[in-house]
């Protein structure tokens, strides 16, 4: 009996602290606020087309030639277009099972049909690539598919990240030199202040501009392949022009291992997120001037990409409606976009007149002093940043240069925005914007300027500091915290059920019951409990002076006899059979 009740607490305790487990873990949340989303460390050199291809994403894709033995195979084309015939496996996965235009799919990576079109990876170049949404209807038969394109020379040897290694742009880059003082830029930003909380990893930005020279010792590794959007075939890790290789300096240039080239400045150029990967989407060549179509279906290939930041260069109209439409579906996907601001004084209706998604960051460049970089719109600024004699790197291994235009305040924005998501990688493109104008140094102004816009950026500000508006609101659980209530009930429940057992294991409680043998009167000293006398017909006391019988029936084993202190004086309560009273049994001397 006694093994029994001991037994009670243990497990009661067990069934209240199991019950209250699955209470604990759920209180405080509501079911109806998503969960935070699981975010890579670091994001791929090289990104891979979305899952959304067959749904009008843009891609890089390639149509199946035919040759004199039939259709190409997957090891001849990923030699020809990845550089590696090793990456057939890798074109396999992206394309088995998805229906082509005749209505069949590809299910073993030996059958090939002429005319077939294949999703390829973002870093995949050469003769017939294309980019833009699959098409929905064979573009050729059997008997009509593309030729075969002749075999190139084989690649140079791949790189680390991914991909091949890019073509020098020393030969087409023109590069000025910096000036002393073009440094006050990045002393101004001070973004290492904010390395301590994040440096930009495990975020993938767009540059959609001139390229990117991915040969530059302080890019190395992180640069992409990207895409030369006019061409549809051509890479976008070179620059002729170099404004995109100084964009991406700004945002993600990291002090070079090895020391620059003789007569190239010395000074070590760091960007904002220098862990930051680029995406480089070039939508110009040797000739500074795109179209808008390019320039909106860089954009759409930047979001289906997987980037989530895209920073617009100076050949991108957001007047344009197919720009501004792309902007829109960027805005959709959480990807924030960061344009200059439009300058003169009249346009189309665009989202730099006011209009466009939360996710869109309208910047304005300004100098040293204050001065614009630019005639822009009144109002048409969100904020502003260094755009007059920044600093930054020139393509070709040219070293530090000075350069001015509201390109560079785009990338100093744009890494802000970087180092941003990397930090709160739950925070929607909209809350990212929001956060970047909130912080930024109004210079005493309580609302936006119309020239200024809420002010210049400040990046460390942008990271560490705490916005109410972000805290998630309180659950309603009638005025308390439910979690709270279920724990004091918990640990009550446990304290009560360890004071049962602890009265249970006491040798004097009133709860031990005596042996059975007890209850016959009769049995040896040895079934008695301790501190407890067996009554008989006559009881003797501690002392051993006889006791006066009761004249009821043998006492039970309920009855009690205790000593009566240090004079040894005992008394023995009996029942009377018959009596609701209690009669004296005795007394001793």
């Amino acid at each position: 009996m006694t093994a029994k009740v001991r037994a009670w607490p243990i497990l009661l305790g067990g069934v209240a602290m199991v019950a209250a487990l699955p209470q604990l873990s759920g209180a405080g949340q509501r079911s109806d606020l998503p969960r935070p989303a699981l975010v890579s460390v670091a994001a791929p050199a090289t990104p891979t087309p979305g899952a959304d291809a067959q749904n009008g994403a843009f891609v890089k894709y390639y149509t199946v030639a035919a040759g004199a033995d039939g259709a190409e195979s997957l090891a001849a084309i990923a030699g020809r277009l990845l550089g590696a015939a090793n990456r057939a496996e890798e074109l396999y996965r992206l394309n088995v099972g998805r229906r082509q235009a005749d209505g069949q799919s590809l299910t073993d990576s030996r059958q090939l049909r002429a005319g077939w079109t294949l999703i390829l990876p973002w870093d995949a170049v050469g003769d017939g690539v294309r980019i833009g949404p699959l098409p929905t209807q064979p573009s050729s038969g059997a008997d009509q598919a593309p030729p075969v394109p002749p075999v190139q020379p084989p690649k140079p040897p791949a790189k680390p990240g991914g991909g091949t290694r890019p073509p020098t742009s020393s030969q087409c880059a023109n590069s000025v030199p910096s000036r002393p003082g073009s440094g006050w830029a990045q002393e101004r930003m001070a973004p290492d202040q904010a390395w301590g909380r994040t440096r930009g990893e495990g975020v993938l930005v767009a540059v959609v501009d001139s390229g990117v020279d991915a040969g530059l010792p302080e890019l190395s590794g992180r640069v992409a392949v990207g895409a030369d959007i006019p061409s549809g075939s051509g890479r976008g890790d070179v620059d002729c022009l170099g404004s995109g290789t100084a964009m991406a300096s700004i945002i993600g240039a990291r002090p070079a291992d090895t020391p620059p080239p003789a007569g190239a400045a010395a000074a070590p150029l760091v960007g904002v997120a220098p862990e930051a990967t680029i995406l480089p989407l070039r939508v110009v060549g040797d000739v500074p001037q795109s179209k808008p179509a390019d320039a909106a279906t860089a954009i759409e290939v930047a979001v289906s990409a997987g980037a989530r930041v895209v920073a617009l260069g100076a050949f991108v109209d957001l007047a344009d409606p197919a720009v501004a439409e792309a902007i829109a579906r960027a805005s959709e996907h959480d990807v924030v976009v960061v344009a200059p601001a439009s300058t003169g004084t009249a346009g189309s209706p665009s989202p730099a007149a006011g209009d466009g998604p939360e996710a869109l960051l309208r910047v304005g460049g300004v100098g040293p002093e204050g001065q614009p970089a630019a005639n822009y719109q009144p109002s048409g600024a969100d904020v502003i940043a260094p755009g007059i004699d920044v600093a930054s790197l020139g393509a070709g291994g040219s070293g530090v240069r000075a350069s001015s235009g509201s390109q560079y305040a785009v990338a100093f924005v744009a890494g802000t925005a970087t180092l941003v998501r990397s930090a709160f990688p739950n925070l929607s493109a909209a809350q990212v914007t929001h956060r970047i104008k909130t912080t930024a140094d109004r210079a005493g102004r309580p609302d936006a300027d119309p020239a200024t816009g809420w002010g210049m950026i400040d990046p460390n500000a942008a990271v560490v500091t705490t916005l109410a508006e972000e805290a998630a609101p309180a659950p309603d659980d009638g005025g308390g915290s439910g979690a709270l209530r279920i724990l004091v009930i918990a640990l009550l429940a446990v304290a009560g059920i360890a004071a049962i057992a602890l009265l249970a294991r006491r040798p004097g409680a009133g709860g031990e019951a005596a042996t059975d043998d007890t209850d016959d009167g009769a049995g040896d000293d040895g079934g008695e409990p301790a501190g407890r006398e067996r009554p008989d017909d006559a009881t003797a006391t501690d002392d051993g002076d006889p006791a006066t019988p009761g004249e009821g029936p043998e006492p039970t084993a309920d009855d009690t006899s205790s000593g009566a202190g240090a004079t040894g004086e005992a008394t023995t309560v009996a029942t009377a059979a018959g009596t609701s009273g209690t009669e004296p049994a005795g007394a001793g001397r």
